[in-house]
């Protein structure tokens, strides 16, 4: 089966339904599966959504503003509802799913929809609201399969069917002994294939990986991916199972952890939606730009330093672009690679060492190449070979400082406790800039003139 992409035909298809009426659309409807009709939601308007939601049984809507992307805001869609379907809605939802799309109301309204649930459903969802969002506690779902460590084979199978009836689908079982400490996990198959009279006891792995509610979501989305996990349990600071976070989960974390980088790594503030508005693209994106202004101004004060070489010798006006940007692409190239590198990994100080210096040599060696290419291109058309040492030592200069600022500016930032993706690129954007105009109309004032 292959995934799911808008197209034209399928938004039409569905506006026309809308037009026949409820009858012909619950049919149309019946061709798409709830994640598909999320991605069809994007090209709908408001109203469109919120017909739709209310024709639909509560089970189907359910699965569909979960799969919702956030920047379609599906908080919204659910608050607009009658309150009896709102309900319905929120208690076929995960714990977790509905935490996270009611965390995006006012406080009021959020308090709206959690006066009408049931007790149990209102004190869960209440209590996924205290975490942070970005945190294990924030992803995780309360809803488990768990057995006491005192069992045996028989009872826990029973105990989990009789707990497998609320859930739709579990992966791991987890151990807690009477005190409701957790103990470890056991594998379903594990269970089964144990002799008749086995104790829980006997088949517990008791090295289980766990992580805290206040685990960050990018740490627990890492030890999911290292140990192969389907599910990871949150346990506080009293060894007490508090809930699960699943693999699906992980993969979101996943897309907007490397969305996030990549906007920071750019420029942008990670408040910015990539489906928002002029308005916000603008606010989002403007300070960065003034900054960068700043910087730039930096730069271009060394070539106001150095107006009479450039008088004297025009083509290096020409060169010192090819050498700034040249520097500005290593030096992009190291960060993204460093900044990546920094995410998966919690570099010890010989590593972040080993990182800097491989950076070192691979500019050395690529400015090199890339200045010999540029010096013969001197030489031949301009038929000056000195000019074209000028321009080859300045361009394995800048891409060494390019490889070395890109590399170790994220490494002292992270050292700091300053996110490496947010302020790297506009300081090496600097150095590079900086550095390049000074050693090309440098050298070029010291050995041609």
């Amino acid at each position: 089966m292959q995934s799911f992409e808008i197209d034209k035909s399928d938004v039409l298809k569905v506006k026309n339904a809308l037009l026949a009426g409820d009858e012909i659309l619950k049919e149309v409807l019946e061709d798409y599966h709830a994640s598909e009709i999320a991605i069809i939601f994007e090209r709908l308007d408001k109203s469109e959504r919120q017909h739709i939601i209310n024709l639909l049984p509560s089970e189907t809507a359910s699965e569909i503003i979960s799969e919702m992307d956030e920047e379609s805001h599906p908080e919204d869609i659910l608050f607009q509802l009658h309150p009896d379907k709102r309900t319905e809605i929120v208690e076929e939802l995960d714990y977790d799913d509905a935490t996270d799309i009611i965390s995006q109301l006012e406080v009021h309204e959020q308090k709206e929809i959690l006066e009408d649930l049931n007790e149990e459903d209102a004190s869960n969802i209440r209590n996924l609201l205290t975490y942070h969002e970005k945190t294990a506690g924030g992803l995780m779902n309360t809803d488990l399969i768990c057995v006491n460590i005192n069992l045996t084979k028989k009872d826990a199978i029973d105990e989990i069917i009789r707990q497998s009836e609320e859930m739709e689908e579990f992966y791991t079982i987890y151990v807690v002994d009477d005190e409701e400490t957790f103990k470890g996990i056991v594998s379903l198959k594990d269970i089964i294939k144990a002799k008749h009279n086995a104790q829980i006891t006997e088949l517990v792995k008791v090295d289980a990986v766990y992580v805290h509610p206040d685990t960050d979501q990018e740490e627990v989305a890492n030890l999911i991916s290292q140990y192969n996990l389907t599910s990871i349990p949150v346990i506080d600071n009293h060894q007490k199972l508090l809930g699960r976070v699943t693999f699906d989960d992980v993969i979101d974390v996943m897309e907007a952890e490397s969305t996030e980088d990549i906007l920071k790594i750019s420029g942008v503030s990670e408040d910015e939606e990539l489906s928002g508005n002029w308005v916000e693209a603008v606010k989002s994106r403007l300070p960065w730009l003034i900054i960068n202004l700043g910087t730039a101004f930096l730069a271009s004060s060394v070539v106001r330093y150095f107006d009479p070489t450039i008088k004297l010798i025009p083509s290096l006006a020409a060169y010192m672009t090819i050498i700034a940007g040249m520097g500005g692409n290593a030096a992009t190239q190291a960060l993204a690679v460093t900044v990546r590198r920094i995410s998966l990994y919690d570099l010890t100080d010989k590593q972040a060492y080993r990182t800097v210096l491989k950076e070192f040599t691979v500019g050395l060696i690529n400015g090199a190449t890339n200045g010999l290419i540029v010096f013969l291109f001197a030489f031949l058309f301009d038929g000056n070979p000195m000019l074209g040492l000028v321009i080859f030592l300045a361009m394995t200069g800048n891409l060494v400082i390019a490889g070395v600022t890109g590399a170790g500016i994220p490494l002292i930032l992270k050292r700091v406790g300053i996110d490496p993706a947010i302020a790297s690129s506009i300081i090496i954007t600097t150095f590079t800039d900086v550095f390049g105009f000074l050693l090309i109309l440098g050298l070029a004032s010291k050995l041609l003139l």
